[in-house]
């Protein structure tokens, strides 16, 4: 079908940076996982005619198209995939993975734990030997680059090891994006090591461990507190000399509930866009929420299409 660039809400800067440069590799083929409402529905059909995405859209096929017909929603030129249910959405969006007709999976309606269960599946999911794990691109007023927060949405209280996967995870994802350096603050309440405090001990357990090589692709400093991770004059103020501290463009929390406060508190009181994707799995997950606007689809789908793209290359280059 034809393609048009819709634009219904403004775009942040750092975000149409992320759209354009997407656009500009190529759109990759995702299955959308039972697009059974509006939203859904709209936001894969749009991210199509931005470039962006191939969408084939996985689900009850009169309940897409009855939402389609009922909303003014173009589909004729997607291909659908039927389904019975959500959870054979799930299932059959991610056989579609495994048969490598499709880079990245999307959610639709469905709830996430229906579509991860899929995912993880032991007999037929598409899990690596990557822990799993969620990573926020967050595009906030008056900070200069994008920030990576990880992880907000997946693992509730990772162990030190999982942890390794989860920064080595966020790693890749802002080399996909483009990132010339990845500064990557392992965040805590101090910037001190103190044994009575857990994640400062982890915190410095990987940044030892990036020295070794057990972790590449960019540069770990921590524990750093929130503040000193991304403001030069608190990092001053603590006299911290690090290339990481005050310039800290990947923020690993201490656990899920650190995350989503974060995330959330950026989001509500400084007015921040926030596109999010899991990572660790065979292709990325496009794993988006019924609140997401518009922009912050889009922003999901061109973050999915940089990380598809760049697996491509890196695929290309070993054969």
């Amino acid at each position: 079908m034809a393609v048009d660039i819709v634009q219904k809400a403004p775009v942040r800067e750092k975000y149409q940076a992320l759209i354009d440069r997407a656009a500009a590799a190529g759109s990759v083929g995702v299955a959308v996982a039972h697009p059974c409402d509006a939203v859904s529905l709209r936001g894969a059909v749009e991210a199509a005619r931005m470039g962006l995405i191939r969408p084939v859209l996985v689900g009850p096929r009169e309940r897409i198209q009855d939402v389609a017909a009922d909303n003014g929603i173009d589909i004729s030129g997607f291909p659908i995939v039927d389904a019975l249910h959500s959870h054979d959405s799930a299932a059959k969006a991610v056989e579609l993975v495994r048969k490598a007709e499709v880079e990245a999976l999307m959610k639709g309606s469905l709830h996430t734990d229906e579509l991860m269960g899929a995912v993880v599946s032991r007999a037929c999911g598409i899990r690596t030997e990557r822990r799993i794990s969620h990573c926020f691109v967050m595009d906030v007023p008056g900070h200069e680059d994008a920030l990576l927060i990880t992880d907000a949405a997946v693992n509730i209280a990772p162990t030190l090891e999982e942890k390794v996967d989860i920064v080595q995870n966020a790693i890749d994802l802002a080399q996909a994006l483009g990132t010339p350096e990845v500064r990557v603050a392992i965040l805590s309440a101090m910037e001190t090591v103190n044994p009575k405090v857990p994640s400062t001990v982890e915190a410095a357990a990987l940044c030892k461990m990036a020295d070794r090589g057990q972790i590449t692709g960019g540069v770990l400093d921590g524990p750093l507190a929130l503040d000193n991770a991304i403001s030069m004059q608190a990092a001053e103020v603590k006299h911290i000399v690090s290339p990481v501290a005050g310039r800290a463009n990947v923020l690993v929390v201490p656990d899920l509930e650190a995350g989503n406060m974060l995330a959330k508190s950026l989001t509500f009181l400084a007015g921040a866009d926030c596109a999010g994707i899991v990572l660790g799995a065979r292709v990325p997950i496009i794993l988006t929420s019924r609140a997401d606007s518009l922009v912050t689809r889009h922003a999901s789908c061109a973050v999915a299409a940089l990380m598809a793209a760049a697996r491509r290359d890196k695929a290309t280059m070993a054969a």
